[in-house]
């Protein structure tokens, strides 16, 4: 055991075990979203204080992917809030959750309309309903952390809408377990202008 923590201090590399590498196949998938550069502040047209935004609500980015490997049935794209904290729990805010994305797919558009399915076939659910929910961290605290994290599968979800989006949450995370060939992550930074 000794060794193990001697090791990084003589320089000697560890291999990680294989259960910890990604496996044949796995890719990295490049993720942009054109209104804001990764790690920048999300412009305020996309999140709940635009000054068209519906309560809770906003308009969502345009998001595009690319490099998903080859066995690629659909993707999953979670839009979620880092800083959150629900009712004492370790979940954040889920913001946006599109999973059953068709495996041909490279992005999706400015705008998404509310309800389910969407044209593609996918489904969608936030904190707000069956729609995409704006950042909205208020003006008074730090900027909050916002990540889009896109997953690729293997597999298609046999997964309805359940009332609570959480638990549908929960239940997509689960459900991918094994199945994830690829992902790519693209954060923002957002709070509320100063009034």
């Amino acid at each position: 055991m000794r060794q193990l923590f001697l090791a990084p201090i003589l320089g000697i590399a560890l291999a990680l075990p294989a259960a910890a590498q990604p496996g044949p196949g796995f890719a990295r998938l490049e993720v942009t979203v054109p209104g804001y550069p990764d790690g920048g502040e999300i412009p305020v047209e996309f999140s709940q204080a635009a000054p068209d935004a519906e309560p809770g609500g906003g308009t969502s980015p345009e998001i595009t992917w690319a490099g998903a490997p080859e066995g690629t049935e659909s993707f999953v794209v979670h839009f979620h809030d880092m800083n959150f904290v629900r009712e004492a729990t370790t979940e954040d805010q889920l913001h946006w959750l599109v999973w059953n994305i068709p495996g041909d797919s490279t992005g999706l558009p400015e705008g998404v309309e509310s309800g389910n399915p969407l044209p593609n076939g996918s489904l969608q659910t936030s904190a707000t309903g069956e729609v995409y929910r704006g950042p909205g961290a208020p003006a008074e605290g730090p900027f909050h952390h916002y990540v889009f994290e896109i997953y690729a599968l293997d597999t298609v979800l046999d997964i309805e809408p359940q009332d609570d989006a959480f638990a549908t949450r929960a239940e997509v995370l689960e459900a991918i377990q094994g199945h994830v060939i690829g992902k790519g992550v693209y954060t923002g930074l957002f709070k509320r202008p100063a009034e």
